[in-house]
């Protein structure tokens, strides 16, 4: 695929990704593989020879994102020549379907098979393709050859897939049964992008705290001690983590480990044992507020994110509190709610549903906004403190700010005199919102 064509200009891709962090990823991966053999980046679809849309199935709404982009693309793509791809999760649950849906759909390419990405492109960009294999093996990507938008975080994927089939959830589905990437491969990632000067890595995965070495048998908390010796990374996240395999032991390297963030994203769905129950998780109320308790024994300045679904079937009016008073108790520095919605294939997309659409409308809202509230007070609680800030960049909203993390993972802007994107800088906190914390550079 190193020319497109016999006027051997290279190849213009534009990417559109849907999803969360994997996707994110994923993403970075397609684009190094296609940029390796000679293609360029487009700065719109319209000036693009191939248009990549990296899609998530998790939720009915990503699918109707995906199809109202198509929707807008389906007349640029009259344009002799052009191409669309759809990747990703969406093109493994429904495959063929999609081209007869959008006959305009030249290629439908499955998590499983970006690794030929490249192949399926040069040797068949001028007829349709579908490939949606699966394989148990886990197949290595270059570090070098990952295409990062970011030179100062970075995620390094350690497992893919999920074995625990909650009865809501289509990702054992559309993204298989869990492989593990050999932990020397993660290990060798890591010392790469410390060399390069990167300050933070995101260790990614469906289900990281399940990990376990294939060679080895070693876990996700031999893992984190691993990573965190690697000189040069100053931060260590992961995500997503699931709640009955997360281990004290996992919660003691996180305390022990100098460059592990205090900082965890554990979903816990709803705040009512017979709701678990009922989506399969496989914990109760009890013993996920039991781990709470613990992680916040060990580590008192914990910050907290969560997921929450709100509707699900069998869901009664005094199971919403349970998840309102759950909210109340933990003081989540962050959450990610959603209405349910069946997905195909579930065991839930089976059952009758019984909270009413405007009824699930009704108590999302409600939940947005108690959140809303706390995190307003939690982010007061910063007022006249100064704390440290990984600096991303400038500010999205204000040109004139600076922009980053601190260690909970909020959103920090703040001004500064110097360019300090890269850098880690101490911030004094003098205002703040729901959602942002706002202050200066310290002197």
């Amino acid at each position: 695929m190193e020319k497109r064509s016999e006027n051997k200009e290279p190849l213009k891709i534009y990417i559109h990704t849907f999803g969360c962090q994997m996707n994110e990823n994923d993403s970075e991966r397609i684009a190094g593989a296609l940029i390796d053999q000679g293609a360029e980046f487009s700065p719109s679809p319209e000036e693009s020879d191939l248009i990549i849309i990296n899609t998530c199935a998790v939720r009915e709404k990503s699918e109707e994102k995906l199809y109202s982009l198509l929707g807008r693309l389906e007349s640029i793509k009259k344009r002799k020549g052009l191409k669309i791809a759809v990747v990703g999760c969406v093109a493994q649950l429904y495959r063929s379907r999609l081209i007869e849906k959008k006959p305009f759909i030249d290629f439908v390419i499955g998590p499983d098979n970006y690794r030929e990405m490249k192949h399926i492109i040069a040797d068949h960009f001028k007829e349709k393709i579908i490939a949606t294999s699966w394989s148990q093996e886990w197949h290595e990507v270059s570090h070098p050859q990952i295409f990062r938008e970011s030179h100062i975080s970075a995620y390094v994927t350690i497992m893919e897939g999920c074995n625990n089939f909650c009865s809501y959830c289509i990702v054992p589905f559309t993204r298989g049964r869990e492989k593990y990437r050999p932990m020397e491969n993660i290990i060798g990632e890591v010392k790469y992008l410390a060399g390069k000067g990167y300050k933070e890595t995101q260790l990614l995965g469906q289900n990281v705290n399940s990990y376990k070495d294939p060679e080895t048998g070693m876990g996700f908390s031999g893992l984190l001690r691993k990573v965190n010796s690697i000189d040069g990374i100053e931060w260590i996240r992961f995500v997503t983590s699931h709640p009955k395999n997360f281990t004290i032991d996992i919660a003691k390297v996180m305390k022990e480990s100098r460059k592990a963030c205090h900082q965890l994203h554990l979903p816990v769905q709803s705040g009512s044992s017979s709701v678990l129950k009922a989506m399969n998780r496989e914990y109760t109320r009890e013993e996920y507020l039991e781990k709470i308790s613990i992680l916040r024994d060990l580590m008192p300045d914990i910050s907290l994110s969560t997921d929450i679904i709100v509707g699900f079937p069998g869901e009664t009016g005094k199971d919403y509190q349970e998840t309102l008073s759950l909210l109340e108790k933990v003081r989540f520095s962050n959450i990610f709610s959603f209405r349910y919605s069946p997905r195909p294939l579930t065991a839930a997309s089976l059952k009758k549903e019984t909270v009413p659409f405007d009824q699930k409308k009704k108590r999302l809202i409600e939940l947005q906004n108690y959140q809303k509230k706390l995190q307003l007070e939690l982010n007061k609680s910063f007022l006249g403190r100064v704390i440290k800030v990984l600096c991303l960049g400038k500010s999205k909203k204000d040109p004139s700010l600076y922009s980053g993390r601190n260690e909970g993972y909020q959103v920090v802007n703040f001004k500064s005199e110097d360019n300090v994107i890269g850098h880690f800088v101490d911030v004094r906190i003098d205002s703040c919102g729901p959602y942002s914390l706002i202050g200066e550079v310290t002197q």
